[in-house]
């Protein structure tokens, strides 16, 4: 899920925060105010408006989680980005930039993407996928891809008829390598003799796959194979055990992507139970 914190704020702090950083450190004095000044509540105060402590700790918190040191440069560096921001705002008030009905638009844009984006962080910490959904994912994409890689090569043409003059060649004694090269339509291995590399047959197109699952190692199709891509003539040089990665190593990404998943299934319902006229 996308952190909850806007595209354009994080831009923001981050123009702001590169230039503040040399600042911050030649000036400690900057450093040593920003955590006076929260004590009292208050982060600064910029032509008589104020801006709050928590509006700071919110910024700081999602720095944080990044990765950032919460440390008094980090703290100077958010107080900074917050007073040019707020200079800038009060700016645009003056200039009646607020005004502007597309400007308003985008705003309230902004403020419901915030809310709905919180919403979802919340869903998703009430909702999270458990360790036994995703074994039982990880072991059901194990069964699918197998445990058997293929070294394949393959000539694409356009015409059937031409897929079947190559077998006919191949069946005269013809090299498969030196016919890919001369014949094969596939640009990513013409010149490396039609040689696919390694791959588990799930990785292919359907009829791609049953084709190679279905060769015995150094054979041919004797017949053309059709995909979405062509007519193929396909070579099983040779098979190998495949080596699957540990569930541990794979879980982090699996759990993202089937939070996700869940995510927007949920949205989904929320739409389809709606009244959208």
């Amino acid at each position: 899920m996308k952190k909850t914190l806007s595209l354009a704020a994080a831009a923001l702090l981050m123009a702001v925060t590169q230039g503040a950083s040399a600042a911050a450190q030649s000036a400690p004095a900057a450093s040593a105010s920003a955590p006076a000044a929260a004590a009292n509540g208050t982060v600064a105060k910029v032509n008589g408006a104020v801006i709050p402590a928590a509006m700071a700790d919110v910024l700081i918190k999602e720095q944080t989680a990044q990765g950032a040191p919460a440390n008094d440069q980090l703290r100077a560096q958010v107080r900074q980005h917050l007073i040019q921001r707020e200079v800038l705002l009060q700016e645009a008030r003056k200039s009646g930039t607020d005004k502007d009905p597309a400007v308003r638009l985008h705003m309230a844009y902004a403020a419901d993407n915030q809310l709905v984006g919180a919403y979802l962080q919340a869903w998703s910490k009430k909702h999270p996928v458990t360790d036994v959904q995703l074994k039982a994912e990880y072991d059901k994409q194990v069964k699918q891809m197998g445990d058997t890689e293929y070294s394949v090569r393959h000539i694409l043409v356009d015409k059937e008829e031409d897929a079947k003059a190559l077998i006919t060649k191949l069946q005269g004694g013809a090299k498969f390598a030196d016919l890919a090269k001369a014949s094969s339509k596939d640009p990513g291995s013409k010149e490396n003799g039609g040689d696919l590399g390694w791959a588990r047959p799930a990785t292919y197109v359907p009829e791609f796959a049953k084709a190679v699952s279905s060769l015995a190692k150094g054979k041919y199709t004797t017949t053309p194979v059709k995909t979405q891509y062509g007519y193929h003539v396909i070579l099983l040089e040779n098979t190998r055990k495949a080596n699957n990665p540990k569930f541990e190593q794979v879980k982090p990404q699996m759990q993202q992507q089937m939070q996700q998943q869940a995510m927007q299934k949920y949205i989904d319902e929320l739409v389809s139970k709606a009244k959208v006229e």
